[in-house]
């Protein structure tokens, strides 16, 4: 068993970490890596830090393409990931290791006509939800202009929801399962540092000039609960930030908030790095 009133101490989300502590003893138990349901990147970031530190447990993480924010996880025995490939075809007396599985995933096309109801990522887990995905059966979302969106989910999902009708906002779409390398995945974004002048340390200015969206815009990501704020939701876009505070929103990663000075004219300089 592992130690898990430590491994729980002073955690974000006891109860999700619970149930990962429960799939990393069951790994350990049964010698068989483990795959978990997809997870927030909070909870990724926090697994990898306290699951991440037992000698005798290996994780990874896979979430479809390099900066997934929504990832599996995959728990097993540290001695597994060490041993090299099993043989060929291995003799009487040799033992061949088990080599671990490929992450398994799937893509997802959700098609419709969204040109005068458009919808975010939000809004299409919503629809899938609905649709009956768990939480842990959905990876990242993104959009495709008007036309719908893309997903990675779990197989076993994909397969389920493959041809079927479903409904994103106001507007009618249908499912179609694809093997990963048939998707549009996003364009890979280089983390990378901007300045700016800001009237305010508002959480609605400093987002937008991050992330590059209209402040109006970026208020009302806030207000629908798609923006995080060191991993917590928040609602309020006149929140004030300070430097070492990182911003999440759906679809367009991590900004963070590396400095703040005054200038001359009652404004605020801000150095950024968006990842």
């Amino acid at each position: 068993m592992l130690p898990r009133e430590d491994l729980l101490q002073g955690s974000r989300r006891p109860e999700e970490l619970t149930a990962l502590i429960a799939q990393a003893e069951e790994a350990l138990r049964t010698w068989q890596p483990v795959w978990t349901g997809f997870v927030a990147a909070d909870l990724r970031e926090e697994a990898e830090q306290r699951l991440g530190s037992l000698s005798e447990l290996q994780l990874e993480a896979s979430g479809g393409w390099p900066q997934a924010e929504r990832r599996r996880l995959l728990l097993q025995r540290a001695e597994l990931a060490a041993e090299p490939p099993a043989p060929a075809a291995a003799g009487p007396t040799e033992t061949a290791s088990i080599a671990a599985p490929a992450a398994p995933l799937m893509g997802l096309v959700v098609s419709g006509n969204f040109l005068f109801d458009p919808a975010e990522p939000g809004d299409v887990r919503a629809g899938l939800l609905a649709a009956g995905a768990e939480p842990g059966d959905l990876g990242d979302i993104w959009m495709r202009g008007d036309r719908g969106a893309q997903l990675i989910a779990t197989p076993e999902l994909a397969a389920r929801l493959h041809g079927q009708p479903a409904r994103v906002r106001t507007v009618d779409v249908q499912l179609e399962a694809l093997p990963l390398e048939q998707l549009q995945l996003p364009a890979q974004r280089q983390a990378r540092q901007l300045s700016s002048v800001e009237a305010s340390l508002r959480l609605d200015a400093v987002g937008s000039a991050g992330f590059g969206l209209s402040r109006s815009r970026m208020a009302e990501l806030v207000r629908s609960g798609a923006v995080r704020l060191n991993w917590q939701p928040v609602s309020s876009p006149s929140k004030e930030l300070a430097v070492g505070d990182r911003l999440r929103l759906e679809g367009r990663g991590e900004l963070e908030l590396l400095e703040v000075q005054p200038t001359k004219r009652e404004r605020w300089r801000v150095v950024l790095r968006r990842s």
